[in-house]
């Protein structure tokens, strides 16, 4: 008798196949329950798209982002330049395709960068306790005790506008809340058995926390790094509408809308279209946020 199969993205799998495969059972189980939640699907698919757009940008880009056609200057959307064009003559379309690429890299760069120190942090900090964890949490504190947004422009405006300092700006801003995460996580984590167990054998202290703590508080750190590429995004292109971050002509969104509000009477669609691409990427990350920590929540699985 033939075994049953399962189908997952076209493929087929036996049933036996997984049942020897743990980490393929868990991922099925987990692609299972995110598929349930439509809206995810829905941010899953805008996700794609844009990162689509941002690798394949120099191919279906239809002008130079930076080509100035002075003669053809606030032109609105036509057959020839499909969001028009802004106070130099530039296709905005082009422009919007060129800066999905640096969006998303500020972004994944800001949000790598809160990830890493507060992942560190927040693991020293719940594993070893007293004096360690009062001393990092006073310090995280500190960090929080300012808006984001003025955090963010504290640091620049010390190191100057930049793309860059704006991708370490945002980072800085993001420690406080991975390291808040990793560290409720790991103090529930390192209280089990097994890792008294492992202790009991003699296993080392970074062991324990990079080897089986931290792989196993990867959850809630995946989720929240999703929602908040979400947040640096939208920091950093405010950051750049201030003046702050990317510098002209790099078609950067949030210094594209900071140039089309001069213009919002006579070319509205210089600000319109960069701000629509910014809310459409916005809202798919919060979506597929919001799907992925209820496909990882062992308390929504039936």
């Amino acid at each position: 008798m033939s075994q049953p199969i399962v189908n997952v993205n076209e493929k087929t799998i036996s049933h036996s196949e997984i049942h020897k495969n743990p980490r393929l059972e868990r991922f099925l189980s987990f692609y299972k329950q995110l598929k349930k939640n439509k809206m995810a699907m829905v941010g899953g698919g805008i996700i794609i798209f844009y990162l689509l757009v941002a690798i394949f940008g120099k191919l279906v880009a239809p002008y130079d982002p930076l080509e100035i056609d002075l003669m053809n200057k606030l032109q609105p959307p036509s057959w020839e330049h499909w969001m028009g064009t802004d106070d130099k003559g530039r296709d905005v379309l082009s422009r919007i395709i060129y800066g999905s690429q640096l969006s998303l890299t500020v972004g994944v760069v800001s949000v790598a960068i809160g990830a890493f120190f507060g992942i560190i942090l927040g693991l020293v900090s719940g594993y070893y306790g007293k004096m360690v964890d009062t001393v990092i949490m006073r310090f995280i504190d500190i960090l929080l005790a300012f808006p984001g947004l003025l955090l963010a422009l504290a640091i620049i405006s010390a190191l100057g506008p930049s793309l860059i300092n704006v991708m370490i700006a945002v980072g800085i801003f993001s420690i406080p809340t991975f390291a808040r995460i990793v560290r409720g996580s790991t103090l529930a984590t390192k209280k089990l058995e097994y890792i008294d167990a492992i202790r009991a054998l003699g296993a080392k202290d970074f062991k324990i926390i990079f080897v089986h703590i931290l792989p196993n508080i990867l959850s809630p750190i995946i989720v929240q790094g999703t929602l908040r590429l979400a947040t640096a995004i939208l920091t950093a292109a405010g950051l750049s509408f201030l003046g702050m971050g990317a510098q002209p002509p790099s078609p950067e969104w949030g210094a594209m809308l900071s140039s089309g509000r001069n213009f919002l009477w006579n070319a509205p669609h210089m600000a319109t279209f960069p701000g629509i691409a910014i809310a459409i990427i916005v809202m798919g990350l919060n979506l597929f946020g919001d799907g992925l920590r209820d496909a990882l929540d062992p308390r929504m699985k039936k």
